[in-house]
């Protein structure tokens, strides 16, 4: 039997062996119901409970997944949004994992600090074009050295993961030119949301006249509440010339070196008396944001000279009805939460480029690459049928094209690559170089000369492999220029090509030629 024959080649044992270890990287599920936690905000109701949020390392089909909440099955992430909004606040409840029990405290803050998803089918992690979101590529004003940048990065990494946004991706990119970009990938993340968060530096002051009181991050500022509706939330609404005003507040604790200055800076101001009988001081506690004013506090005549830790920060939020005032309010006292136990990005970044995509149009490019995909494999068959009318031909193509994919897509899965647009270029491409490469090994064997074909065989798949072997260097070479081209935009295309038309030259390829040189036998 020709197959026994074909599956002692120890090329072709090679070739299985990789495919069975991509197809376990892989790891394809069959049942994705309930949902998977991807995010928790750091000190949120979640947080409290216990719940942690999944490591960068972790394989996407090992995430921590909701089973029910009180009893009742999670299918989907309708199912669990219902049962949120359901709950009371001030009312306790039981969220079953796949991995532990939690019970939660549900407090009057819009969210409980989860961020959640659909179970995913597989490890392959989809890339911004396949899932949706923000990419946005930014520049240092000024001149930075790769640790500055490095830095820079951690800050950012720590905002964006504070905020609460999961599956942020961020990476040093570069341009031939010699230009430090920054690209980060959020999915799920609105343009305004981004842009709010990476593109403003964040520098937080308070201020009593030109004096700084203290400054956002951990050096001033020891504790933020969040999440807590004792010590955080909106206080009340009010009707504005725009529609309706909603003040936020929450409190923080100061550094004794900052409660210090705080009591030097008032030690000297004089107290004045309202009509009412409130005694304040006569300055009042100023709060930048990025050097503008965004609000200004009366400090009660108590404080004056006093070493106090305990501050409370308020803000506004606006909106043409008391509901979107709310909504605005949370958004921005959450962001100022975030820069206050961040602290501010060493120096000022510009947006050199921004795009969104949204998960309908990454669910339509999933389809659509998988549907031009088989298109193209039944097409090279049938190309190939004509030109050799041989089906012993024929199919250890096809089965060697639908390998290919299977090893990148494993190795994607396996070292946790992101797939996206030019990623799959990269796949296309590499399959591409195969077909071009199987068809020389064809026609060499296919074309017999005078010296015994038993010898000749052999002789003649090395010259094919030199071929193969020149055409790969090639192929190499000319794909590393654009690891760095376009400010990083070309490295998955790059990469994946690479990556691609290796995995031909050195497993798939010599076990075609391995099984073809059988069926070929007479």
């Amino acid at each position: 039997m020709k197959i026994s024959k074909i599956l002692r080649k120890w090329r072709v044992l090679v070739l299985i062996f990789a495919l069975l270890i991509s197809i376990i990287s892989i790891n394809y599920q069959f049942d994705t119901q309930g949902v998977i936690i991807k995010g928790v905000e750091t000190n949120s109701t979640a947080a409290l409970a216990g719940i942690s949020p999944p490591s960068s390392n972790l394989a996407p089909t090992n995430y921590e997944k909701i089973i029910s909440i009180d009893g009742k099955e999670i299918t989907k992430i309708e199912d669990y949004t219902n049962i949120i909004t359901q709950i009371n606040n001030d009312q306790t409840f039981r969220i079953q994992t796949n991995k532990n029990l939690y019970v939660l405290l549900k407090t009057n803050t819009s969210s409980l600090g989860l961020n959640v998803d659909n179970v995913p089918n597989s490890n392959i992690k989809k890339g911004l074009e396949l899932q949706g979101g923000t990419r946005v590529l930014l520049k240092p004003t000024t001149q930075v050295s790769d640790q500055d940048r490095d830095d820079l990065i951690s800050i950012l990494e720590n905002r964006l993961n504070t905020y609460g946004l999961s599956d942020v991706k961020i990476k040093k990119a570069d341009d031939l030119s010699g230009n430090k970009y920054i690209s980060i990938e959020i999915a799920g993340a609105t343009k305004a949301e981004v842009k709010d968060l990476v593109a403003s530096q964040g520098k937080f002051e308070a201020k009593i006249s030109n004096d700084i009181v203290f400054e956002g991050g951990k050096k001033d500022i020891t504790f933020v509440c969040r999440n807590d509706g004792t010590c955080s939330g909106i206080r009340q609404c009010q009707e504005s010339v725009n529609g309706q005003l909603c003040t936020f507040e929450f409190a923080i604790t100061l550094s004794q070196e900052a409660a210090d200055k705080h009591a030097l800076i008032t030690k000297d101001l004089d107290i004045n008396v309202t009509s009412q009988g409130q005694k304040y001081l006569s300055k009042t506690l100023d709060l930048y944001l990025d050097d503008n004013l965004m609000d200004s506090l009366q400090i009660s005549s108590d404080l004056k000279g006093k070493a106090t830790t305990q501050i409370a920060i308020s803000g506004p939020g606006i909106g043409k009805d008391q509901p979107e005032a709310v909504q605005d309010a949370l958004k921005q006292m959450n962001k100022l939460q975030t820069i206050l136990i961040t602290g501010s990005l060493p120096f000022k970044l510009e947006i050199v480029k921004i795009d969104n995509i949204s998960p309908t149009l990454g669910s339509q490019f999933v389809k659509n690459a998988l549907l031009i995909g088989i298109i193209a494999i039944l097409t090279v068959a049938l190309i190939i049928f004509i030109r050799y009318r041989s089906l012993k031909i024929v199919i250890p193509v096809v089965i060697t094209q639908i390998s290919e994919v299977t090893l990148m897509l494993g190795f994607a899965a396996l070292f946790k690559y992101n797939l996206d647009l030019a990623a799959i270029a990269g796949i296309i491409a590499a399959v591409g170089t195969g077909v071009d490469d199987q068809i020389v090994i064809i026609d060499e064997i296919r074309s017999k000369a005078s010296e015994a074909y038993a010898s000749s065989v052999r002789d003649r798949i090395k010259r094919a492999f030199f071929i193969i072997m020149t055409a790969w260097a090639v192929g190499v070479a000319s794909m590393i220029p654009l690891l760095r081209a376009g400010a990083g935009l070309l490295t998955g295309f790059a990469f994946t090509t690479i990556v691609g038309i290796s995995v031909g030259v050195f497993i798939t390829r010599p076990a075609f030629a391995a099984i073809v040189e059988i069926l070929m036998e007479d």
